[in-house]
């Protein structure tokens, strides 16, 4: 169903406004539009739009995302795109009430991540090193899991790095992030050292698309699609290929579990939380204290191995 002309000329003010003032990232932007557009559409529906529609229509809303069996992860997040729509609606004009003010969302249920033990990640790293159909591509899905267990890069970091911040083999980078924000990232020996191998690789094959007459890229990934650099879509492909030729089951690994396990290991290694924060370029401790699970058990074995009480009495 076609959206109310109005609501969709205000969605469109609304993410313009949001990627001018606040910096949001492009992926952040097409999800507000996603969840916008669907709540517009489920209005019209029922004869309502985003100008008109009160706090029963919202709730209702909610309550019928929840029936058609949405996530509650869902539901929190399109109440959240509704909330900070009607915000700006007030600031410029449109409206003169906030109808989801007052809505308490379902909340996001606590999901402990996935990670993988240093074993595995080790057999992911020497399965990309010899994965791909010649030494470049093979060089290329090196350096990406390096780079990316090394760093704890989101993956649209990862794929969207420039080819100037990794030369002289640096011992830092400087990445950009959500919301425009930077952060200094160190790197590994191994992952310089499989940066100094993918470049040359890239290098030549750079040199001969320009004597072909293709202009050159910026990125460290770069690929013909229209981003110009490799997609996160396939980067999630090679992660599933890479885990199963390490015999690992590939429905464990994506890139964002290699970014959980950077994590966890730093954390499992004695790292200070707050590094690891801004590590990770996370804007809220709370969002790295997830990690914290993953030392649980090994305290348990800790205490159940060395406190007298919990030895055997003979």
């Amino acid at each position: 169903m076609d959206l109310p002309a109005q609501d969709a000329r205000r969605i469109a003010t609304f993410l313009e406004a949001m990627g001018a003032e606040s910096g949001a990232a492009r992926n952040t932007l097409l999800a507000y539009g996603r969840d916008l557009r669907d709540a517009s559409a489920w209005l019209a529906a029922r004869g309502s739009d985003l100008g008109e529609a009160g706090r029963e229509h919202v709730e209702a809303y909610l309550i019928a995302l929840d029936a058609a069996g949405m996530s509650r992860a869902t539901r929190a997040r399109r109440l959240s795109a509704l909330k900070r729509f009607y915000r700006f609606a007030m600031d410029e004009g449109w409206r003169g009430d906030h109808p989801a003010l007052r809505i308490d969302g379902p909340g996001r249920a606590q999901r402990l991540p996935g990670t993988l033990t240093e074993a595995e990640v080790a057999a992911l790293l020497e399965a990309a090193r010899n994965h791909g159909p010649d030494p470049a591509a093979r060089a290329r899905n090196a350096c990406l899991f390096e780079l990316l267990y090394a760093t704890g890069l989101r993956v649209s970091e990862l794929v969207g790095l420039p080819h100037a911040a990794l030369r002289g083999a640096p011992e830092m980078i400087l990445v950009r992030g959500k919301g425009g924000k930077d952060r200094m990232v160190p790197l590994s020996d191994a992952a310089r050292a499989a940066v100094a191998v993918w470049l040359a690789h890239r290098d030549r094959a750079e040199d001969a698309a320009r004597k072909a007459g293709r202009p050159a890229s910026r990125y460290l990934f770069p690929a013909r699609g229209a981003a110009g650099h490799l997609s996160r879509v396939r980067f999630h492909a090679l992660v599933k290929e890479v885990a199963a030729r390490a015999g690992i089951e590939p429905d464990r690994v994506s890139p964002h579990v290699l970014r959980h396990a950077f994590a966890t290991h730093l954390l499992a290694g004695g790292a200070d939380l707050r590094v690891i924060q801004l590590l990770l370029g996370h804007a809220d401790l709370s969002s790295t204290e997830i990690y914290t699970h993953v030392l649980d058990e090994r305290l348990r074995a800790l205490v159940m191995a060395h406190h007298p009480l919990a030895r055997e009495r003979g």
